[in-house]
């Protein structure tokens, strides 16, 4: 069956549905890793990307963004110098009432008998100004890692920021003060 458009998927309308327990056949997450580069180094700068809109990620949309970030900051930065965690987790069961398509199929749809729907995949539920990635790196491949971050947020279903932040505590000159807003 076709995939829908994450369109229909976006909005938070309703209540999470998350108890996995009491639902048979819950497909799984496509999310592999949630950690990714060099993870025993400690870095002085952390980028954050942040979605601007409360809204519901896909649990493809997700990989999709990891993917791109991760190929991006591995051909740019290379795997020792960058740690990139992804921030949330597909929690939120997505379900869908499938309806007969095709000739004859007014007869044969039974309409909104039982239309609580199928689970089909999983969503993020994000709020406001939440972090979605980070990625902590040395001063030098800050702007190859802003662009690998704004190549991955294009994968999103919101609008999205992120916001640079010296965890060292020294500010060089040529890098902009810590939490700066920066805008697509």
């Amino acid at each position: 069956m076709v995939r829908k458009p994450a369109k229909m998927y976006r909005n938070l309308a309703k209540k999470a549905y998350t108890r996995r327990e009491y639902m048979g056949g819950v497909p799984g997450s496509k999310v592999v890793q949630f950690d990714m580069g060099n993870l025993s180094q400690e870095f002085p700068f952390e980028l954050n990307l942040i979605v601007e809109e409360s809204c519901q990620i896909r649990h493809s949309a997700l990989e999709a963004a990891r993917i791109s970030i991760n190929r991006k900051l591995l051909k740019d930065v290379g795997r020792m110098n960058f740690h990139l965690k992804l921030r949330v987790f597909p929690h939120h069961v997505l379900r869908e009432n499938k309806q007969a398509t095709g000739a004859g199929a007014d007869r044969v749809s039974e309409g909104m008998r039982l239309a609580f729907g199928k689970a089909v995949g999983t969503a993020a539920r994000v709020m406001k100004d939440q972090i979605v990635f980070t990625t902590y790196t040395t001063p030098q491949y800050l702007d190859k890692v802003k662009a690998a971050m704004k190549a991955g947020s294009h994968k999103l279903p919101s609008p999205a920021y992120f916001t640079v932040v010296d965890r060292s505590g020294a500010v060089p000159a040529e890098i902009p003060a810590p939490a700066v807003r920066e805008s697509e």
